[in-house]
């Protein structure tokens, strides 16, 4: 299985076509400036230094990640590209997708916010460690990727498609939501906002739903699956759940 994976992912690593590239450029361009308006529109003043540090920091790990994926494993930045409520098959991915969307814009708003106004006011050791904890967790999200080529942005399965059981996958089920979580629980902080983490919560409640929901498609539909659960029984975290 391993084999077939490793040469699966080599096919995929041929050099992007210009088409490819122009269209992950094009999306990350597009998102970080979406993130810029995001935070810097409801804090209301560019002077907001705590936005900047997360904004470009965030905007790196964008930049790198994409560019990295793009030599190495095009097919899986094609997947990647399809995202959105609009991209999902599933018409219970395409409501909790769309309630998602809203969710994640509400967590930088409702940070952005807080910094506006000073509702709590986070000192700067916690952006610190807010920064630390996106970084973490988008670090585990890059290697989860670099594991499992097959890791696309909605709910499907491929026709060549194989259970994944290796590196971040031996640990829990679910290692990419693991890792989205806890990049979104360093958001809030890194924006200076206790307030943040209220939308966060609500975040992870759909993560939550999406999961059970996906896991349940997967087991419907893709050979193995089953028999994955069994063996890896944590969803999300190790020894908790």
């Amino acid at each position: 299985m391993d084999q077939d994976r490793d040469q699966d992912r080599d096919q995929g690593r041929a050099s992007p076509g210009a088409g490819l590239a122009k269209r992950a450029t094009k999306g990350t361009l597009f998102f970080v400036g979406a993130l810029w308006l995001l935070i810097f529109l409801p804090a209301g003043s560019l002077a907001y230094w705590q936005g900047w540090l997360f904004w470009a920091h965030f905007a790196l790990w964008s930049g790198a990640a994409g560019w990295y994926f793009l030599q190495r494993d095009p097919a899986l930045v094609q997947r990647r590209l399809r995202a959105g409520p609009a991209a999902e098959k599933e018409p219970t991915q395409k409501r909790i997708q769309l309630a998602l969307a809203i969710v994640f814009c509400a967590l930088f708003v409702v940070s952005a916010l807080d910094g506006r106004f000073g509702w709590s006011a986070a000192s700067w050791p916690v952006v610190l460690a807010g920064n630390l904890l996106v970084a973490a967790g988008y670090l585990f999200v890059f290697l989860v990727l670099r594991e499992n080529s097959f890791a696309a942005s909605t709910i499907e399965v491929s026709p060549d498609q194989t259970v994944i059981s290796t590196g971040p996958y031996a640990l829990v089920r679910h290692p990419m939501y693991a890792g989205a979580l806890l990049m979104f629980a360093g958001v809030p902080l890194a924006l200076a906002s206790w307030w943040g983490l209220v939308p966060f919560g609500v975040l992870v409640g759909g993560l939550v739903a999406r999961l059970q929901d996906e896991e349940a498609y997967l087991a419907r539909n893709l050979p193995g699956y089953e028999a994955y659960r069994e063996t890896v029984c944590w969803r999300l975290v190790p020894g908790v759940w």
